[in-house]
């Protein structure tokens, strides 16, 4: 079968791969001139399966009433986007309730560990590598309450055989030396050792030359202008580089994905979410962590990736703003140096590189995998801050699903029909 896939990033290549291993002939089409060169090109850097819960915890959404027009705090609104973010704002209040957020966080916590495995797989049959480490994350609170709340919340991911090990500070220490100078000030950490790191551009580029050896075609610099349908399928794409055309079409494209599906009758209810991260040289600099760290009070985190220390955060509600606001990149490295002394003294902030991208939020925290109304296409959308997590899992159900097998992976609570059922 021809596939199309739109989408060139961490997401649509890895499935453009899976999908090419049951042999489709597949073709990616990315507006970019290069493979994972938006959302999938800096991001924290962390594969995990223990922190998957939706950003619209109770907490969060009292946060993030406080914080409106701070410049500095991890969650931002700009008020301009109120008007956009109405109907869909509504619907992230509504499930932000503890049995929705909790039903939610059990279906993204089901998809990160088969997603897991999925990963381990694919390093397996390719040998690739990508900065990547086994050494688990370790989360850093600076109260108990903190700690007692994320322990609540670790043990209901541990029905679901996410392990993890509450540490107290000496522990903390024992397991990453990096966090010694500031010992006096944290309450404690949780430590998941079954969870990965790894550059997502690395992997991405490298999986995608790897899939073009095996025949899959990229046409990047390719943007999709429209869809258009005959007799209620997809009959071509139009776009920058002519039509093209394929038997069955996958929608990867990430917060553009709700504007390529409006037209077609799709509502996808997927709104943008900025994110920030900086990447720090450190070749040579002492104090630096060998296991990724997540710093709670900040919403910061920081991944080693070879000889580059990765710092991401923030989450702003800017609509498609794509610039980078130097201010919030500053922000988000000091808070992670907060935490890392040694470290602080001896990098070099003047040769960080900054980036900014756009993460696609659903309106209840998981991604929406598989077929539409449209019987020729089919999503692998919406994941969020946790796309790198979900690749290649979501890659693999939606390999399956094309190819007319059962999937491995239970789409509960994943698919684009759990919208129609609650209204």
């Amino acid at each position: 079968m021809k596939v199309l896939v739109i989408g060139g990033g961490v997401i649509g290549t890895t499935t453009a791969w899976c999908l090419r291993q049951d042999g489709h002939e597949v073709t990616v089409l990315d507006r970019a001139s290069a493979l994972a060169a938006e959302g999938s090109f800096a991001n924290g850097g962390m594969l995990h399966a223990s922190l998957t819960e939706p950003w619209n915890t109770p907490a969060a959404i009292r946060q993030l009433i406080g914080w409106i027009g701070r410049e500095n705090s991890p969650l931002r609104l700009h008020l301009s986007q109120l008007p956009n973010l109405v109907g869909w704002g509504m619907g992230f209040l509504r499930y932000s309730q503890a049995h929705h957020h909790r039903h939610s966080t059990r279906v993204n916590t089901r998809l990160a560990r088969y997603s897991q495995r999925m990963t381990r797989l694919i390093r397996e049959r390719t040998g690739i590598r990508y900065d990547d480490a086994q050494r688990g994350i370790i989360k850093i609170f600076r109260s108990r309450r903190e700690l007692d709340e994320a322990a609540r919340s670790a043990a209901l991911t541990a029905e679901l055989d996410v392990r993890h090990e509450i540490l107290n500070v000496p522990a903390a220490i024992d397991l990453e030396p990096a966090l010694a100078g500031v010992r006096k000030e944290l309450a404690g950490a949780i430590y998941y050792p079954d969870d990965e790191s790894g550059d997502a551009c690395l992997f991405t580029r490298r999986l995608g030359e790897i899939a073009e050896r095996q025949g899959v075609c990229f046409e990047l610099s390719t943007a999709v202008r429209r869809i258009e349908l005959r007799r209620g399928a997809i009959h071509r794409l139009l776009t920058s580089s002519g039509v093209r055309q394929a038997d069955c079409y996958v929608l990867a494209a990430g917060v553009d994905a709700p504007l390529l599906a409006k037209p077609l009758g799709i509502h996808l209810p997927i709104r943008p979410v900025k994110g920030y991260s900086a990447s720090l040289p450190i070749a040579g600099c002492p104090g630096v962590p060998q296991v990724p760290i997540i710093d709670e009070r900040h919403k910061v985190v920081m991944t080693r990736l070879g000889e580059r220390l990765r710092i991401a955060g923030t989450a702003e509600f800017a609509g498609y703003d794509y610039s980078i606001r130097q201010q919030r990149v500053r922000t988000i490295i000091e808070q992670a140096l907060t935490n890392l002394p040694q470290l602080a003294q001896a990098v070099d902030r003047d040769c960080a590189s900054s980036w900014a991208c756009l993460r696609p939020l659903t309106v209840d925290g998981p991604p929406i995998l598989g077929r539409t109304p449209v019987p020729n296409l089919f999503l692998n959308v919406g994941s969020g801050h946790l796309g790198w997590t979900f690749a290649a899992g979501c890659a693999h159900a939606l390999a399956d699903i094309l190819s007319g097998r059962e999937p491995a992976l239970d789409l509960d609570g994943l698919t684009l029909a759990r919208y129609r059922r609650c209204g």
